[in-house]
């Protein structure tokens, strides 16, 4: 066998990118590093994430749990989060999580709606959520600053009143801020008891009241489908509520599967907010298979709007009808003042 042929060597960029996102998230000797599998996890991430840990003095463990989702869909990157059964009815493996630093969930769909992420989180553990491809990871790398940007418009939204969002498409989305407990993603997680996902830049809120329309443009995305819009697309909204979606393919699509659902919270908006992430890639979604990635470039492009249904753990409404829908061109306002312009993030 000939030069490097005996070798893959993309295991080499794996570690040094999963050593650089535990140093992110302040991996420290002697901290207890729990890596998180299902039997369908990569095993190139359990190895990196391994060995990045030990590199950095941790204490590792990795913990390969059964594989399913107690949601009604398959566990292909969706986005739901809702967690897997395997974990919600074992104490024994909450309690490993709970007396963890960090976690490096390798799981498919992640946590993030299931209530048991909030106990484990109260006991202080660190989670950073990964399951993107190897590429979308290393290009979407977090970078200096970044943790700042988002925070910056946490205390936007915090500060605010309302939040509008228009496009020349006819979207004009009025957005009480009240009580919405603004919220960010950066890409990892450095501070005790939080989860970010790996990649990820964004601001995102929960508010309880919105109305108005949102109008999808041909080119927006209905993520967890990960397809593209094509028809122009109209919701109208009352107090959070979707009440008519009208148009062609996509508008008969959304309205089947609000109906399949057949949850009460489906047509009610969840969190919204605006991406920051300035390398990621609109159209990502269209050049993998759609178990290769959740779609994070999407769901974070710089500039973009995103919007979603169903759970909304502010209001106590759990629910497994999730959809994120993002928009590449909206006008996206607090008080009156643009954070993002026809798509094009704002910067002092």
């Amino acid at each position: 066998m000939r030069g490097t042929e005996m070798f893959d060597l993309r295991s080499a960029d794996l570690l040094r990118a999963f050593t650089r996102q535990l140093e992110l998230c302040k991996v420290q000797p002697g901290e207890q590093v729990v890596i998180l599998a299902e039997p369908s996890s990569r095993g190139d991430y359990i190895s990196a994430a391994f060995g990045a840990a030990q590199s950095l003095g941790a204490q590792v463990l990795s913990a390969t749990v059964p594989g399913g989702s107690p949601a009604p869909m398959p566990s292909t990157h969706t986005g739901a989060g809702p967690g897997l059964v395997s974990v919600m009815n074992s104490s024994v493996a909450q309690d490993l999580l709970k007396g963890a630093d960090l976690v490096v969930d390798l799981t498919s769909e992640g946590f993030i709606h299931a209530p048991i992420q909030q106990e484990i989180l109260a006991a202080g553990t660190r989670i950073i959520f990964v399951c993107d491809a190897p590429d979308v990871l290393i290009r979407n790398m977090p970078q200096d600053g970044d943790k700042e940007r988002v925070q910056a418009g946490v205390d936007l939204v915090r500060n605010g009143s309302i939040m509008r969002i228009t496009n020349e498409a006819g979207t004009d989305l009025t957005v009480q801020l009240s009580n919405s407990q603004p919220e960010f993603q950066v890409g990892f997680a450095d501070d005790k008891g939080r989860w970010d996902h790996w990649p990820s830049t964004m601001v995102l809120c929960w508010p309880e009241i919105s109305n108005g329309q949102i109008v999808l443009s041909e080119g927006d995305i209905l993520l967890p489908f990960k397809e593209y819009v094509r028809d122009k697309t109209t919701l109208t909204i009352t107090n959070g509520h979707i009440d008519e979606v009208t148009g062609g393919g996509e508008a008969a699509l959304l309205d089947m599967f609000f109906a399949d659902s057949n949850d009460k919270w489906a047509r009610y908006l969840s969190h919204m907010g605006w991406g920051l992430m300035k390398t990621g890639d609109w159209f990502a979604a269209a050049m993998y298979g759609k178990d290769d990635i959740m779609g994070m470039d999407a769901r974070a492009f710089a500039g973009s709007f995103l919007w979603s249904t169903g759970p909304h753990p502010v209001l106590g409404r759990d629910s497994y009808a999730h959809l994120d829908i993002g928009m590449r061109s909206c006008t996206v306002s607090i008080d009156g003042v643009d954070v993002v312009t026809e798509g094009r993030l704002v910067e002092a």
